[in-house]
């Protein structure tokens, strides 16, 4: 694909303009490998923990220490990973039916959840699939004030009313979505933790980190929350994990949560890895880099779409808790545009031309782009966005930055196009 002059002469002046944030994004890689290194170098990693396991998995060694490290690495007392957790949405399944249970109250505080996660909890799709809600879960949500922050004074007000003594879950998704609206940073969450436990220590405070992990130097439960999952193919496999996902948090939290997982009685003692461990590993360790280079992709894109007229969120020079740009194209049309382009630039399937189509679990059309070496990896580059106004592109990934800037060079050249100039 050629890239207009345009484009090209914006390459230089973007890359100008944000040499100061892609030295703190270093800065932040830095701090992130040297805790994981430490963890690696604790729990004693040798060539012994790549070793697969197969049937129960009893002993298997590296499934343990990987256990060990992630709870360390993210500053919390206990945590299991899972190479079998299809993704990020059964990740949260498992917690949330780990911690929830009839007749408890599910409280979302950031608003509406992703929207694969409306079945899981009974407010989309048919009654009796096994939702919470089909298990006599109730769900209440608590708006963002603006659309930017957690109303600490309103969500207080709730655990304090009538129906208070029933959240047994404050649930936070710490990205945006599919909505358009700030992500929150952990700072913001630990705050919230801080004050729901004052007022209800027994509430248990769940983060959706999915696309947050690593951005910081600081992981939720690094301050106060009581569990936190996201996916592998996202974060925290680093672009080697092939599948799994992560629950991380207090003592009590995972060991429910690992309850759901296999069965109570059982819990982490089984799980065969079946020679997934080493990619597991090695994905943790180049993490931090990897999501570095993520969002220098997202920062360049900030900079080269809202140069040729599109609202971006971030903008370039905002600092960032999670790898996810949007651009609000204000067209299917653009939109479309957006995503091929990505799709041209990708690795993998770079001759396919993506097209809007019907998601299990969505409630609109979604058109998503994804050359990927992992089937639906988000660290890997990608866009996607439903088929709704103001038709906003969520784009996420780059495994390098070589490789991201050229993406968006060509989802701009594609945009350009698409409006005739």
């Amino acid at each position: 694909m050629i890239i207009p002059e345009r484009l090209q002469a914006l390459v230089k002046e973007a890359e100008a303009a944000l040499a100061p944030r892609f030295a703190a994004l270093l800065e932040v890689s830095h701090e992130n490998t040297a805790r994981i290194l430490r963890a690696f170098a604790e729990h004693h990693v040798d060539a012994a923990c790549f070793s697969g396991t197969s049937g129960y998995g009893y002993d298997d060694r590296g499934r343990d220490v990987l256990d060990r490290i992630w709870a360390d690495v993210m500053g919390a007392e206990a945590a299991f990973v899972r190479h079998s957790i299809a993704n990020g949405t059964q990740a949260l399944a498992i917690g949330l039916f780990g911690l929830l249970r009839p007749h408890d109250i599910l409280l979302s505080i950031s608003g509406k959840p992703y929207d694969t996660l409306g079945e899981v909890i009974g407010i989309a799709g048919e009654a009796g699939n096994g939702s919470l809600a089909d298990f006599g879960v109730d769900y209440r949500q608590i708006e963002l004030k603006d659309a930017k922050a957690l109303d600490i004074p309103a969500i207080l007000d709730f655990l304090n009313g009538p129906e208070g003594a029933r959240v047994k879950v404050c649930f936070i998704q710490r990205s945006k979505g599919y909505l358009n609206r700030r992500t929150l940073t952990v700072a913001e969450i630990g705050e919230a933790a801080a004050a729901i436990k004052a007022v209800r220590p027994d509430v248990f405070v769940m983060v959706d980190n999915c696309y947050g992990e690593f951005t910081e130097t600081l992981e939720p439960t690094a301050v106060g929350v009581d569990l936190a999952v996201g996916s592998l193919i996202k974060n925290p496999g680093g672009g080697m994990a092939e599948s799994g996902g992560y629950l991380a948090g207090s003592a009590r939290a995972v060991e429910l949560c690992s309850y759901r997982l296999t069965c109570p009685g059982i819990g982490l003692e089984v799980g065969a890895t079946l020679g997934q461990n080493k990619n597991m590993y090695r994905g943790l360790f180049y993490a931090p880099h990897t999501v570095m280079e993520a969002l220098k992709t997202a920062h360049f894109a900030a900079y080269i779409f809202e140069a040729i007229g599109y609202e971006v969120e971030p903008r370039w020079q905002e600092p960032r808790a999670d790898i996810i740009q949007t651009v609000k194209t204000g067209s299917p049309e653009a939109l479309c545009a957006l995503c091929r382009g990505i799709q041209a630039g990708s690795p993998v399937d770079a001759y396919v031309t993506p097209e809007p189509w019907a998601m299990p679990g969505y409630q609109d059309e979604v058109i998503m782009a994804a050359g990927a070496f992992v089937q639906g990896a988000s660290i890997e580059l990608s866009a996607d966005g439903p088929l709704r106004p103001p038709y906003t592109a969520f784009l996420q990934g780059g495994l390098t930055y070589e490789s991201g800037r050229i993406g968006i060079l060509y989802a701009a050249a594609q945009m350009l196009k698409q409006k005739g100039e």
